[in-house]
């Protein structure tokens, strides 16, 4: 009886691992919404790691996030780091790639998680533009990793949807004829009360 309970016990591991690894290593996770302004007009609110802090999805999980900024005001090599509660935990982001009114592109570090991928493309559309906020994350050889990649369309879909809600808002309040506003200029880090952008 015990041998037997022994055989399913492994028989029933040897299935979960192997179901695993069938699962997708890299996780695509991808939102987008359509803002009632030219690119130009959109491209500094997601060119900024403090421009972020205006619309951010996360504000919400836990107002007393600690943020720290380094590096330039924004574009490649503007980076930040947070800590806060267990729903948000802490991190560190940075810009890699920047192209003016259409891509930016950021590397996060969730810490035990891994590092990702961020990415916002603007599209130009009849005067609009069109947002796309992706993350892409490789969930590595661990089997626990690959079955959270199931989750991870789910769990991180609707902050999405609510940060680019939020975005196409704040957008839309600026003068049809104007760009926004330009960042203002930090010569030293500086910390703030928000969440990652991941």
């Amino acid at each position: 009886m015990i041998r037997q309970l022994v055989n399913v016990v492994v028989l029933l591991l040897i299935v979960l691992l192997g179901g695993a690894y069938l699962q997708p290593r890299i996780v695509h996770v991808e939102r987008a919404v359509l803002v009632d302004r030219p690119p130009d007009a959109v491209f500094p609110l997601v060119n900024s790691l403090h421009r972020f802090n205006e619309w951010s999805p996360w504000q919400a999980y836990d107002p007393q996030m600690r943020m720290t900024y380094s590096g330039p005001e924004s574009g490649v090599g503007a980076r930040m780091e947070w800590s806060g509660n267990s729903k948000v935990g802490h991190g560190s982001q940075e810009i890699t790639a920047s192209d003016k009114d259409a891509r930016v592109v950021s590397t996060i570090d969730f810490g035990e998680q891994g590092p990702a991928e961020a990415a916002f493309k603007l599209t130009p559309v009849a005067g609009q533009t069109q947002v796309s906020w992706s993350l892409e994350i490789d969930m590595g050889n661990n089997p626990i990793g690959r079955y959270m990649g199931l989750l991870m369309d789910r769990n991180v879909g609707p902050d999405y949807e609510r940060g680019l809600e939020q975005l196409k808002a704040l957008a839309e309040k600026l003068p049809a004829s104007a760009p926004a506003a330009p960042d203002q200029a930090v010569s030293s880090p500086a910390t703030s009360s928000n969440a990652p952008t991941s």
